[in-house]
């Protein structure tokens, strides 16, 4: 379990409050919007109205006492940026900020974030790849570069094992788990056979992705 302070109950940030109740963390909700700030009562464990920007009410809310810091402050750049900084300079241990253009998170991580959230950007990525893609039923960013998808098995992969496959070294992708009958298993061996219905979890390029899976 984490403290976490919570800065910014606009949608996103209301959609993380409840994400981290549900994981059972202890969350410092604020916002300078006394109806934002009462909707998530029931799912943090204290909550401020307050105004951000202001040196004196970060200060009282102890900052340094917090494990993690996150800024979702989306509508006013000025505002975040400011709260970023501020909550660097009274001594957070990590800053996590939101930011809506590339311009943002690079002002972001030069002004305190020590790493940027950037939903948008991120969901338009997923939605992009997964949505043009026939046999691509899931994926996660890992960097710019590599990616986990949950891909189909081919037909011709059928009864076949992960060594005989030898996906790793034909296409430099890796298999990370099977999900079979709804339910995920990562324990996969070079004995292990794929089949009819299956899904793979599989690790990498999405350029390597698409040439080992034709798609």
């Amino acid at each position: 379990m984490k403290t976490v302070l919570l800065v910014g109950l606009g949608r996103f940030g209301r959609h993380i409050a409840m994400k981290l109740n549900e994981l059972h963390h202890q969350v410092m909700a604020v916002d300078k919007n006394e109806e934002r700030v009462e909707a998530l009562l029931p799912y943090v464990t204290n909550a401020q109205i307050g105004d951000s920007t202001n040196e004196e009410f970060l200060k009282s809310l102890g900052v340094r006492n917090f494990d993690l810091c996150i800024v979702t402050i989306g509508s006013d750049f000025q505002s975040s940026l400011e709260t970023t900084s501020l909550l660097k300079e009274l001594g957070a241990k990590l800053v996590v900020s939101r930011a809506s253009r590339d311009i943002h998170a690079k002002f972001l991580l030069r002004n305190g974030a020590d790493e940027v959230l950037y939903p948008e950007r991120q969901l338009a990525s997923w939605a992009a790849i997964r949505y043009t893609s026939d046999h691509i039923a899931d994926y996660v960013e890992i960097d710019e570069d590599y990616g986990i998808f949950e891909v189909e098995v081919p037909m011709n992969w059928y009864e076949k094992s992960i060594r005989e496959l030898d996906i790793r070294n034909r296409y430099n992708v890796n298999i990370l788990g099977i999900k079979r009958d709804g339910k995920i298993s990562m324990n996969i061996a070079p004995d292990t056979q794929l089949q009819q219905d299956d899904m793979i979890m599989v690790l990498g390029k999405l350029a390597d992705v698409q040439k080992c899976f034709h798609i």
